[in-house]
């Protein structure tokens, strides 16, 4: 059974069971505590936490979820049983059935017949685990499903007790395991055995809160919950593997494909390990060198998937949290494939392998191939480059080791070239082995070690317990705010609660700080990128000042507000007027944001894909997703076409529709961003733009106004960012624009439209004045070398220059003269420093060099640099024959100067 006709399987079974199907969130979600979704329960998380009533019609759900898990990278392709990306299959409940709901539902589709849309296991071999004390689970499982006690075993807190690690819902939990045969382990159960027995599906009876604690099974349990509610996990692949009869998932319709690509592009081949183990032989080279490359595809099969799915969802290659692990991810695969042989390119093709296995299950993927393709093919030429000067440092490194008569590379130069240069270990080993060295990899795995323990600490640091939001609770569930703001921007409406310092008052006086809940408002509340409205709410008793608006629960809109005047009171009637000044231009520059966005998939294409927008009024900032920086006529083009579509004067359409009929007209959805079922598309002039947006927006695209883009720059490996201003803020702006280029007309002498030739003639006459002046200073400074090497001192069996120069001598002046003096004494045994300071910068530069013979005699000049460093709060450091550096406190130069001669007299032999 194919993989896509499992996941096509578990949909209609709970469908026909009255569950709501909940199409699968993108892997990135607005959770401080995941840097990705981890499990089929994280979209749900705001009804099981209380936060939101569950939108479904029976109270239940069913959902196929993608997640990705990172913690263990380095364990993929190991073992099998290690994956990044993996698809969980849910069923919940919100209050409705619980835990013989739950557990009959899960049998009736694992032991159900094919004709009748089950899964067809044999009921014989499947083996449940429940927790400790749970005798209601375990008796549902023996008297009403017929599993026999002796496959019913009991586990602990850390295996079978479930939470999501910090305070919230929690409770025991059942697992349905499968028993693959005698061939695979003893029998016994899971308890005895879990790689005979391979856990299917985990049902988790959410009835509990839990307290502050740590790990698995070292927390308090609180209380019971309001509600009882269901949250299960069944694993799509583990599945799989099952009913296709293979090994493991690398061996399933999804992964294997890719390992035969791979073994076209390397020359290599996937399962020998396999075969001389099933000979008896595990010990010899010959094995090790197989199981290695087993490895080695595993993970490009595994990362190939988990890569194209972080990119699908709006992830690109950076250096830190998600960027940087996507990359890593890429890395990896192109790091093995070349281990196992590969020369050339492989990401297109591996990826291609990938599409064509994953696009029955996720349609999205064709639409946005172009730009996966590109972000994995730009990695790799981009990682290409990077091996190639690894390489050169690893030969440096190398050379050191031999030079000194050393074997080893030591681990803080892997280390280093590891995680400064990211450079893979395998190959610093590689090709250690190639030069006849070995690595020292205890030293390497210890820092590896220590960096990985930071990682985990910040990483537990930045989980929180989820912010307490029972204060709204009641507001949210039964009195949601009415939003107005689209049609309007001054209501009527009826305070319903005022919140202060997190809890419930009745009144707030003058000069309060306090959040009012209306059960009306025209206030737009921050989202989308688009900041909120401010103004005023005014009753007959008092006023306030709105100074931002929030949503909570997605339902109630929160003003937060300053009391100006008199006192506001619950239940009383007030006037909220939105600042109309405010509306209209933060309404233009959300407008031209959308303006923007088209106008740069016209220029760019398809690849360049929103990351992020912020609009206030007057002002719009638009990240996007794309290599390399934009040309000057390239941002021409997109403000050209901007500006064209305010001229066009497009109508702006609203139309609210259901989230699959909106993706059918071609509207754009922004990644990361969780829509529910029914969503509102904004379109500006037919097919030019078509977004899904619940901002506020103009009425006609000429009412956004010129649109005057201020540039580009990047704020992060492949994020672009537009910055652009509309309305009255563009003409300002283009005003003054105009002015600056009248008034330099003016200086220069010259039209505005000669401006540009005038500068740049000015700019080539003053880097001619430049490049002169440096001559005639070099000329100088050597001219008084002469001076300086005369002065010399003997120290033993050694000249030493050490001088304080003019002032104002720049560092690579000082490189120079030193060089220069250097020069001035032959194959004599010598040792020049030069010292100087800026008072305009404060800097006070400084260098050190040192002859053949000086260095054999066992000075160092970068010893000397790191001596002499302190006396004017500064530091440096280089090779034996010169190094340099640059300190802030000149009153200690002089002192600096007579320590020359004392470490030098101390470090030759």
């Amino acid at each position: 059974m194919q993989t896509h006709e499992i996941r096509e399987r578990f949909i209609n079974h709970f469908v026909k069971a009255g569950h709501t199907e909940v199409p699968s969130a993108s892997l990135i979600l607005d959770d401080p505590n995941l840097l990705f979704v981890n499990a089929g329960m994280v979209p749900f998380k705001p009804y099981f936490l209380g936060q939101q009533n569950p939108p479904f019609p029976n109270g239940t759900a069913t959902s196929i979820q993608k997640c990705v898990r990172t913690l263990d990278i380095e364990e993929v392709g190991i073992t099998t049983r290690h994956n990044t990306f993996f698809q969980m299959a849910g069923n919940f409940s919100f209050g409705q059935y619980f835990k013989e709901g739950a557990i009959t539902h899960a049998w009736t589709l694992l032991t159900g017949s094919l004709e009748d849309g089950g899964f067809g296991l044999d009921p014989d071999r499947l083996w449940v685990t429940v927790y400790l004390d749970d005798d209601e689970a375990a008796q549902i499982w023996h008297e009403k499903i017929g599993v026999p006690e002796e496959r019913i075993q009991r586990l602990g807190m850390a295996d079978n007790y479930w939470s999501m690690g910090i305070p919230g819902p929690c409770g025991p939990c059942s697992e349905i395991y499968y028993d693959r045969g005698e061939e695979y382990g003893r029998y016994g159960g899971p308890v005895v055995d879990d790689t005979r027995y391979i856990e299917l599906w985990n049902l988790v009876f959410m009835q509990n809160e839990r307290g502050r604690g740590i790990g698995k099974d070292d927390f308090e349990i609180l209380g019971p919950l309001p509600k009882k509610n269901i949250d299960t996990g069944m694993g799509v692949e583990r599945v799989a593997c099952i009913l296709q009869n293979v090994e493991n998932v690398y061996e399933t319709d999804l992964l294997a494909p890719v390992i035969r690509v791979a073994e076209k592009l390397t020359g290599a081949t996937y399962g020998r390990s396999e075969s001389l183990a099933a000979d008896g032989d595990t010990t010899s080279a010959a094995y090790h060198a197989a199981h290695t490359d087993d490895i080695r595809f595993r993970v490009i099969a595994d990362h190939c998937r988990t890569g194209l799915m972080l990119i699908l969802d709006g992830v690109t290659p950076g250096n830190e949290g998600r960027g940087y692990i996507l990359r890593r991810l890429l890395r990896r695969i192109i790091r093995s494939a070349r281990l196992l042989g590969a020369t050339g390119v492989t990401m297109e093709k591996l990826m291609d392998t990938v599409r064509e296995t994953m696009t029955p299950s996720y349609p999205e993927i064709a639409d946005n191939w172009e730009r996966i393709r590109a972000v994995a093919v730009g990695e790799e030429t981009a990682f290409l480059k990077t091996l190639e000067s690894g390489t050169r440092l690893f030969e440096e490194a190398a050379a050191k080791v031999r030079a000194g008569g050393g074997t080893e590379l030591g681990g803080e130069a892997a280390f280093s070239l590891h995680d400064t240069h990211g450079f893979p270990i395998d190959l610093t080993v590689e090709m250690a082995a190639e030069s006849g060295l070995t690595v020292d990899r205890e030293g390497f795995d210890a820092l590896m070690a220590e960096q990985k323990a930071r990682a985990k600490a910040d990483n537990r640091a930045k989980k929180h317990a989820h912010a307490d939001v029972s204060v709204y609770r009641p507001f949210v569930d039964n009195h949601p705010t009415v939003f107005l703001g689209y049609t309007s921007t001054e209501a009527e409406a009826t305070v319903l609660g005022i919140v202060a310092d997190g809890a419930l008052v009745d009144r707030a006086g003058e000069g309060s700080q306090v959040q009012i809940i209306l059960d009306s408002t025209p206030f737009y509340a921050e989202s989308g990128g688009q900041l909120a409205d401010r103004g005023t709410i005014t009753g007959t008793g008092g006023a306030a000042q709105v100074d931002d608006v929030q949503k909570t629960g997605k339902k109630v809109w929160l003003h937060s507000v300053t009391v100006t005047g008199g006192e506001l009171a619950v239940g009383q009637r007030v006037t909220a007027k939105v600042d109309h000044a405010w509306r209209h231009r933060a309404r233009q520059a959300h407008s031209g944001t959308h303006l923007i966005h088209a106008a740069l998939r016209q220029v760019l294409g398809p690849t360049a894909v929103q990351a992020g927008s912020m609009n206030r009024p007057g002002y719009l900032r638009f990240d996007f997703s794309y290599g390399r920086q934009l040309t000057e006529d390239q941002l021409r083009r997109i403000e050209f076409i901007a500006n064209e579509a305010v001229d066009a004067d497009y109508t702006v359409n609203t139309v609210e529709t259901d989230l699959d009929e909106a993706k059918k007209m071609g509207a754009m959805a922004l990644f990361g961003e969780n829509y529910g079922s029914r969503v509102r598309v904004v379109e500006i002039g037919g097919p030019f733009s078509m977004e899904l947006c619940g901002g506020t927006h103009v009425g006609h695209s000429s009412q956004i106004g010129p649109v005057a883009v201020l540039g580009e720059s990047s704020v992060g490996s492949g994020i672009r960012r537009i910055e652009a201003y509309t309305g009255v803020d563009s003409f300002r702006f283009l005003s003054d624009q105009h002015q600056l280029s009248d008034s330099l007309a003016t200086r220069l002498r010259v039209p505005a439209e000669e401006l540009p030739d005038r500068v740049d003639a000015l700019t080539s006459r003053l880097h001619e004045v430049e490049k002169r002046l440096t001559q005639l200073r070099a000329a100088e400074l050597t001219a008084k070398v002469g001076d300086y090497v005369r002065a010399a001192v003997n120290v033993g069996e050694l000249r030493v220059v050490a001088a304080r120069v003019p002032d104002g001598v720049s560092s690579g002046d000082l490189r120079t003269l030193a060089n220069e003096a250097k020069g001035r004494f032959g194959a004599d045994a010598a040792v020049v420093f030069f010292i100087s300071s800026d008072s305009g910068s404060g800097k006070v530069p400084f260098i050190a060099a040192a002859t053949d013979a000086a260095v054999e005699s066992g000075v160092s000049a970068g010893e000397i640099v790191k001596t002499v460093a302190p006396y004017v709060g500064g530091r440096g450091g280089g090779k034996p024959a010169m190094a340099q550096g640059s300190g802030s406190d000149a009153t200690g130069i002089d002192a600096a100067v007579a320590a020359v001669k004392d470490v030098v007299a101390t470090s030759a032999k």
